[in-house]
């Protein structure tokens, strides 16, 4: 794994929504200059994060260890109260050692979406029971279960609760977690959970639980925290971290602070040495499309599409060059058909063809086509478009080309927002519920939003940060900087006064964070098997 003495283990992105603050760009890069030879992702109870984090990290020559810190529920998830004098949930810090870890992960953050949401997304036991193999545990911050208890005094129930999680985990998957970040009461909820690693045989593991990567930057984090709660910064009652010791910080640094317990740092490297996930990005799972009796998916688009032509060129039949047209067309059929087949397709255009032809007999409207799909005769012929792309000069290549053997087709298809729900509901249906998600999207603290969202929590008068606002050019995508060089009373005012350059600094650390998420307008995914088998799901809202 190299020379570098520690690998953080717990830490929070910006898909810790309005909680974490880390870039993965600048995440990587500060592990690089620290010589770090992997980190994790332990996001929130989502896994948001985990393919983009994943394939970036590899970029930058790092180990991704992908993971999660999930809520767990006191009880059974199904439980959907809270009992008098009991935590609403707990924290568990969990870790993917390889593909199995990852599926495992995938059922757990899922099912805590669907079945056991309360507040948080929440696991339970019989959860952590059934989809344990391939993953770590580590046993939380002053949150989590142990800890909890630990820090009330009720060391029985902490070694109970740890004999549990040995349990489903063994003695290798499960660590007992040190943190050391000022907090109060931590030292000695850290000694408390030494002597029962010393009774169970345990190893400890340190880690800082990462919001944020430099100390400077907590300041930036309590106004994200306070745009998730709806507070200011001068609320007594607000949310907030008890100190700014939140941070990435180094070997050396996370070495001093756990001098009295050297084997927890050399711990994240034994870890980080047993994570060692590989996903893979070149498998398709496309649903199994219903055929007639004595078809194959193959020979029924055939069928469809020849049969589809006809009816397409017979408005042409009176034309003096129909013969030449109809042989034209008939041979960009074929090669088309032919590229379709031997990329592995066909399923993909009959699904297609369904859904649109099951819209149109529905008397929904249906758009004529739009992008590169345009450029196929099959989707022409099939009725998915109504462009004739030969009319026009249109390359089929560049819809689909057998070249690039690991692209999708990508058929946009606009559908009246009237009947739009019908159509997923249809295909819903068809396919299994399961099977069949709409896809998610991630709202960002955009320029002059974040401008107003920083000033409010700041408590400057709105009048205020609305002139600063609109200072900002209308221009999509402008950042704070370039804003900043385009507009020079921007650059005035922040000079004249120290409570925007204070709004303006603060807001420019947050510019571009993932604020909130939600159901994109368009996407759906459709698989041939229950879609937490390959990816996370959650309620959409």
């Amino acid at each position: 794994m190299g020379r570098a003495g520690f690998v953080h283990l717990h830490l929070h992105s910006q898909y810790s929504l309005l909680d974490g603050g880390i870039r993965f760009e600048d995440l990587f890069a500060l592990a690089k200059k620290y010589q770090m030879p992997a980190v994790a992702l332990t996001d929130h109870g989502n896994m948001f994060g985990a393919i983009e984090f994943y394939q970036k990290a590899l970029s930058h020559g790092l180990k991704p260890i992908v993971g999660c810190e999930v809520y767990v529920a006191p009880g059974s998830r199904f439980e959907k109260k809270t009992g008098e004098g009991t935590e609403g949930n707990y924290h568990l810090t969990l870790l993917v050692r390889n593909r199995t870890g990852y599926f495992n992960l995938l059922k757990l953050v899922s099912l805590a979406w669907l079945e056991g949401f309360y507040y948080k997304p929440r696991v339970d036991k019989e959860l952590l029971a059934r989809y344990n193999e391939g993953l770590i545990a580590l046993s939380g911050c002053l949150k989590g279960e142990m800890a909890a208890h630990a820090a009330k005094g009720d060391m029985k129930k902490a070694l109970q609760l740890a004999e549990g999680y040995v349990k489903i985990f063994d003695h290798d998957r499960f660590y007992i977690e040190l943190q050391n970040n000022g907090v109060e009461n931590q030292l000695a909820v850290n000694q408390h959970l030494l002597e029962i690693g010393a009774r169970l045989s345990l190893p400890a593991v340190a880690t800082n639980d990462c919001h944020y990567l430099h100390r400077k930057d907590a300041k930036a984090h309590e106004v994200l925290l306070c745009i998730q709660t709806g507070k200011t910064l001068q609320d007594q009652d607000r949310m907030r971290f008890s100190s700014e010791e939140f941070s990435f910080k180094s070997p050396e640094e996370m070495a001093e602070l756990f001098k009295d317990h050297p084997d927890a740092c050399a711990n994240t490297l034994a870890i980080a040495e047993q994570c060692n996930l590989e996903m893979r990005f070149d498998e398709k799972h496309i649903p199994r499309i219903s055929v007639p009796s004595g078809e194959t998916a193959d020979s029924y688009l055939d069928k469809l599409a020849r049969e589809g032509l006809e009816r397409r060129l017979s408005r042409h039949q009176d034309e003096k060059d129909f013969a030449e047209r109809r042989a034209r067309y008939k041979a960009r059929l074929e090669e088309e058909l032919k590229i379709i087949k031997s990329m592995g397709f066909p399923g993909y255009f009959l699904i297609v063809y369904d859904f649109i032809h099951y819209a149109k007999s529905r008397g929904i409207p249906v758009g004529p086509g739009r992008g590169s799909a345009a450029g196929s005769l099959v989707a022409y012929s099939l009725n998915i478009t109504d462009l004739d792309p030969l009319d026009y000069d249109l390359i089929f290549e560049r819809f689909l080309n057998p070249g690039r053997k690991s692209s999708m087709p990508d058929v946009d298809v606009d559908f009246c927002m009237e009947g739009r729900d019908d159509v997923i509901r249809y295909v819903s249906e068809k396919y299994g519920k399961e099977n069949v998600a709409q896809i998610i999207t991630f709202g960002k603290m955009q320029a002059k939003a974040v401008i107003r969202d920083v000033g409010r929590v700041m408590g400057i008068p709105y009048a205020e940060v609305d002139r600063i606002a609109k200072l900002i050019p209308n221009k999509l995508d402008i950042t704070l900087e370039q804003a900043l060089q385009q507009e020079a009373s921007l650059k005035e005012a922040i000079a004249k006064d120290p409570r925007i350059d204070s709004l303006f600094e603060v807001a420019r650390s947050l510019e571009g964070l993932a604020r909130h998420a939600s159901t994109h307008a368009a996407g759906v995914v459709i698989a041939n098997r229950p879609l937490m088998e390959y990816l996370p799901l959650q309620r959409g809202q």
